[in-house]
């Protein structure tokens, strides 16, 4: 077993943390007012979800997050990167504030900083409130943004003095290409690129909710985007062009209006609706920091159903789009078959620092995580998580501007489309009797944090 004291020394104040979502681990559905996520509906359709799971009961946290503080507490983080459920404080997606919703993270954050861990908290983790996609078309309706800037204000106005930063979005390019684009998430629409405008007006929600913390007080603010390396499958043009394509569309897309104030291209953005050069001023907030999830890299060239193996997110590629994943040849693969490339994290980091430059802000990486099916003794989570800070602190050595690290994930949870079948968790779930038990890897950490803290 790697031994975690041997990791090099880390900046002081750089914020170690674990992160989770709402609807992946609370449970707890039809409980104390709140309503229905589209993913709820998503999960009841047969055939949605691989092992036919819901997250009617996910974990439990909702009524054993003492238990979970408990573990975060031992673990010995600073930071803890939660989401607040949107329909468990505005059941309908607007309207009427349910407040029984708001205690529940107002109990949370309160014991959180009673036990020294600061609350990183994420407005939106895919979890749009049912009413929202059936009466308005979910995020393909300018209208979402404003109910979403309602809510990021409500929210803040109860959470605010105690939070200590906060992050607009999780990953759009996920909600867009999967959700909207591919129909393999919620809310199941295959709408392929007349999906876009569930970018923009997400998008938007950013920066209208940017701007309702603010004037709120809220001194730490950014978003959460996917990001990792695109490399091409060969010198061709026919590979380069559609690799190139592809970083438009999972990465640059969703990192340059709010960095640029700007779209990575023309014809793209005269794709989009509404206003778009006044909503770019908008959505082109400052932000305190850039949140990045890293997993891997996409090998990536021109479509061929033949030979097409990879995927993106879990999710194979239509052969109608333009562009192809191939799986990357000579990596370990994960439980959920994804290749382990730590050297790609600095990679990301460069490529952001050096297309972004001075507009970057210091960054979070908010994710990095992996899934393995082993009950306790995890020893390729720990091979992975050692890998992959040694990468990381190359980059701070390179002088990238990374401000702290959050293992993906803190719990066992429901993977989305996967259902319970990955285990991303420092801590094994017992799905049928809800116990937690630490993992070697949750041991390493532990050890490895105390080693840091020491010196």
């Amino acid at each position: 077993m790697t031994d975690p004291t041997s990791l090099p020394r880390f900046p002081d104040g750089f914020l170690w943390g674990v992160a989770t979502s709402a609807f992946q681990i609370e449970g707890a559905v039809d409980e104390d007012g709140r309503g229905p996520a589209g993913w709820d509906m998503f999960t009841a359709e047969p055939g949605r979800i691989r092992d036919g799971g819901t997250a009617r009961t996910a974990t439990d946290h909702y009524h054993r997050w003492r238990e979970d503080l408990a573990l975060l507490r031992d673990l010995g983080v600073g930071a803890y990167r939660f989401s607040v459920a949107w329909p468990r404080v505005f059941p309908s997606g607007g309207g009427e504030l349910n407040a029984a919703g708001l205690d529940f993270y107002d109990r949370l954050v309160d014991a959180l900083a009673e036990a020294g861990v600061t609350p990183v908290v994420t407005l939106y983790h895919w979890d749009t409130p049912l009413p929202v996609e059936e009466r308005d078309g979910g995020w393909l309706s300018r209208d979402t943004a404003w109910l979403f800037a309602d809510y990021a204000d409500a929210v803040a106005a109860r959470l605010g003095d105690r939070v200590g930063h906060w992050i607009t979005l999780n990953e759009p390019a996920e909600v867009t290409l999967l959700g909207y684009g591919l129909g393999e998430h919620a809310p199941g629409r295959r709408l392929l690129f007349d999906a876009l405008p569930a970018a923009h007006h997400q998008l938007l929600g950013h920066g209208l909710a940017a701007q309702a913390l603010r004037a709120r007080g809220v001194r730490s603010l950014g978003l959460t985007n996917s990001h990792g390396p695109v490399w091409p499958l060969s010198a061709s043009a026919e590979d380069t062009g559609a690799a190139e394509l592809y970083d438009v569309l999972t990465n640059r897309l969703f990192a340059e209006p709010p960095l640029l104030g700007r779209y990575p291209d023309e014809g793209l953005a005269a794709m989009l609706p509404g206003p778009v050069a006044e909503d770019l001023k908008t959505i082109a907030q400052p932000l305190d920091f850039y949140g990045v999830n890293y997993y891997q890299p996409a090998l990536v060239g021109a479509p061929d159903p033949l030979e097409q193996a990879g995927e993106f997110a879990g999710i194979g590629m239509p052969a109608e789009l333009p562009f192809g994943i191939r799986e990357i040849p000579g990596r370990e693969r994960t439980g959920s078959n994804w290749a382990v490339v730590p050297e790609g994290l600095p990679e990301t980091l460069r490529t952001l620092r050096d297309r972004y430059g001075d507009r970057l802000p210091p960054v979070l990486i908010t994710e990095n995580g992996c899934a393995y099916p082993e009950h306790t003794a995890d020893a390729r989570r720990i091979a992975f998580l050692d890998a992959h800070l040694r990468q990381l602190h190359t980059a701070l050595a390179e002088g990238l501007d990374v401000r702290g690290y959050f293992v993906w994930s803190l719990l066992d949870n429901f993977e989305w489309a996967e259902g319970y079948g990955w285990r991303f968790g420092l801590v094994h779930v017992d799905y049928a009797t809800l116990a937690r038990t630490p993992r070697d890897s949750y041991r390493w950490l532990r050890e490895a944090l105390r080693a840091q803290r020491r010196g």
